[in-house]
């Protein structure tokens, strides 16, 4: 028998279903605790499916992990990896919460690494390369962290992701008013809105609920941003990807475009944060790498990537080096999905730009093998004013002749 792995998505993001097709090739059994409508309700790989419920996430968290009675939880998005760190809080003998711990790696060293300020610190203190990070706590401190750091900066609220929290500034004014922004919790009437506009309740109950973020400074790199991808057990890195962001969504935006490199800086940072914060699961680092080619390491995502599905060979698949550490089986990693280093991912580049080159000269990752899912990022990706595409429709505008791209296992 394979693994029992239960995804736990706060999110409706289409990396969660890519996931749960990677760990069926790997042998595993799939349930997924997700919002309604999440793209990964439409996956054939995909056995159970638990309701996320935002106005009792805990209480539906518990449900879920009662009936599925997973071996391996994987967190898909920031707010899950804080969901499981409450439960296990509030429940802290509790069957689930040492499984939560089982899945994480050591769940009382996150709050330092989920802190943007001190995860800097810590990374620092490991001989990794980092721009100059300060916490802010009030608005006086904003003038003596220019004095040290310089302008432009970039503001950080902890607690954020995919682009939203962040501001660039170039001056002491766009310091202050972001900094006004970022620590301040919206308005009910904005929240309400954002609520309307983006199909999430989470901001409105963010304003019923206001919780004053920690906002920190950082001193900006100029250069252009990469990523590394990787899955560890216990403070053991078993796989990487490391990439370098050739186009993403706005300036602070995730990445749809990547480049496949080697880079030892980067690999060597993560193995030492893994180590220093006894990780398991999937986790992700962003830096900038400068035009001398030097990487700064800038943040940590604590959970799953955009990229985490990705098979990329020995080493570099890790779904086959996670569920070989928590299952203690050997695991072949899965065959290559491409050998083709520039990858546009799907849909996001595509809903970006329909007629971008990318399309036909990366590897486009469509999952042809999943038709559900196919079908849903189609539907949710659909760009305004543009008419409803069906796949077939789709097909000539995305791929390359069979064989140039790589194929889809």
């Amino acid at each position: 028998m394979g693994l029992r792995v239960l995804l736990a998505a706060t999110v409706c993001w289409p990396t969660t279903a890519r996931i749960a097709g990677g760990l069926v090739q790997l042998g595993c059994s799939v349930d997924a605790f997700c919002p309604s409508g999440a793209p990964v309700h439409e996956s054939r790989f995909v056995n159970l499916r638990h309701a996320y419920n935002a106005l009792s996430p805990l209480t539906s968290l518990r449900d879920a992990l009662s009936i599925s009675r997973p071996d391996l939880i994987i967190a898909c998005d920031d707010r899950a990896v804080q969901n499981l760190l409450r439960l296990r809080e509030l429940e802290p003998q509790s069957a689930q919460a040492r499984l939560v711990g089982h899945s994480l790696g050591a769940p009382d060293n996150y709050p330092a690494m989920i802190s943007r300020a001190s995860f800097m610190k810590e990374a620092q203190a490991l001989g990794i390369c980092v721009p100059e990070t300060i916490a802010l706590t009030k608005e006086s401190q904003i003038e003596p962290a220019l004095a040290k750091i310089g302008l432009p900066a970039v503001l950080k609220a902890d607690g954020s992701w995919g682009g939203d929290g962040v501001a660039i500034v170039h001056t002491r004014e766009e310091a202050i008013a972001a900094w006004r922004k970022l620590s301040t919790p919206l308005s009910t009437l904005r929240s309400l809105a954002r609520t309307l506009r983006r199909g999430d309740i989470h901001h409105f109950l963010a304003a019923i609920r206001p919780v004053r973020p920690v906002v920190s400074i950082q001193h900006f790199v100029a250069g252009t941003p990469a990523t590394t991808a990787f899955s560890a057990w216990n403070g053991d890195v078993s796989a990487t990807i490391h990439m370098d962001v050739v186009v993403s969504q706005g300036v602070t935006g995730p990445a749809s475009v990547l480049r496949r490199v080697e880079c030892a800086d980067m690999e060597g940072a993560a193995r030492a944060i893994a180590r220093r914060f006894a990780l398991s699961g999937l986790h992700g680092l962003d830096f900038i790498r400068d035009a001398a080619g030097r990487v700064h390491l800038l943040e940590i995502n604590p959970r799953a990537t955009q990229t985490s599905y990705l098979a990329l060979g020995h080493g570099h698949d890790l779904l086959a080096g996670l569920v070989a550490s928590a299952s203690g089986r050997g695991q072949a990693p899965r065959f290559p999905t491409t050998t083709n280093n520039l990858i546009a991912l799907f849909p996001q580049e595509w809903a970006r730009d329909s007629a971008s080159p990318y399309l036909k000269t990366a590897y486009h990752d469509i999952p042809w093998e999943d038709p559900g899912l196919l079908r849903a990022c189609i539907a949710s990706s659909r760009p305004q004013g543009r008419r409803f595409p069906t796949a077939a429709a789709l097909l000539p505008a995305v791929i390359r002749p069979y064989g140039q791209q790589g194929t889809v296992h």
